[in-house]
C-alpha cells in the first residue's frame, strides 16, 4: 500500500497509477455498517484521462476484498457486540441494585424521621399529662373556694339577719322607753 493516504481521508493525493481502497466501519445502533470506497487515484482534471478506460475493476474482486475485509474484522466486531450487550445488561442490573439501596436508605431516613416523630409525641404527651394533673389540682383549689366563699357569704347573710334583728330589738326597745303621752280620759 502507497505510504500517502487519499485527500478523502485528509490525507494526501495517491500517486498516480495507484488504487487505494478505503474502508469505514461504522456501528450504528448496535450494527456494523462496512463501506468500500476504491479511487484510482485519477482526477477528472488529470491530462491522462485515457487511463480510466484502461483501468477496468472487477465487481467479483471488490468482492472478495470485502468479504475478505468481513471474514477477518466481523468476528471481532461480533465479540465487541456481544461483550457490549453484556456490559448494556450488567449496568442494567446494577441500575436496578442501585435502585433497591436507595429507597432503602430513604427508608432507613424515613425510619430516623418515624422515631423523631414518636419521641416528639412522647414529650408533647408528658406535657399533656402535666397539665391535665395542673388542671385537677386547679379545679380542686377553684372547688374549695367556691365552698369556701359559699360558707363565708352564708356567714354574711346571718350576720346581716343578725344584726338586722339587733337593730329591730333596739328600735323596738328604744320604742317602749320613749316616753308616750298619756292618754286622757
Amino acid at each position: 500500500m502507497p505510504a500517502s493516504l487519499p485527500s478523502a481521508m485528509g490525507g494526501t493525493e495517491a500517486p498516480r497509477g495507484s488504487f487505494v481502497l478505503e474502508v469505514q466501519l461504522k456501528a450504528v445502533n448496535g450494527e456494523a455498517i462496512l463501506s468500500l470506497c476504491v479511487d484510482s487515484g485519477l482526477s477528472d482534471t488529470s491530462p491522462d484521462e485515457g487511463l480510466i478506460e484502461d483501468l477496468t475493476i472487477e465487481d467479483k474482486a471488490v468482492e472478495q476484498l470485502a468479504e475478505g475485509l468481513l471474514s477477518h474484522y466481523l468476528p471481532d466486531l461480533q465479540r465487541s457486540k456481544q461483550a457490549l450487550q453484556e456490559l448494556t445488561q450488567n449496568q442494567v442490573v446494577l441500575l436496578d441494585t442501585l435502585e433497591q439501596e436507595i429507597s432503602k436508605f430513604k427508608e432507613c431516613h424515613s425510619m430516623l424521621d418515624i422515631n423523631a416523630l414518636f419521641a416528639e409525641a412522647k414529650h408533647y404527651h408528658a406535657k399533656l399529662v402535666n397539665i391535665r394533673k395542673e388542671m385537677l389540682m386547679l379545679h380542686e383549689k377553684t372547688s374549695k373556694l367556691k365552698k369556701r366563699a359559699l360558707k363565708l357569704q352564708q356567714k354574711r347573710q346571718k350576720e346581716e339577719l343578725e344584726r338586722e334583728q339587733q337593730r329591730e330589738k333596739e328600735f323596738e326597745r328604744e320604742k317602749q322607753l320613749t316616753a308616750r303621752p298619756a292618754k286622757r280620759t
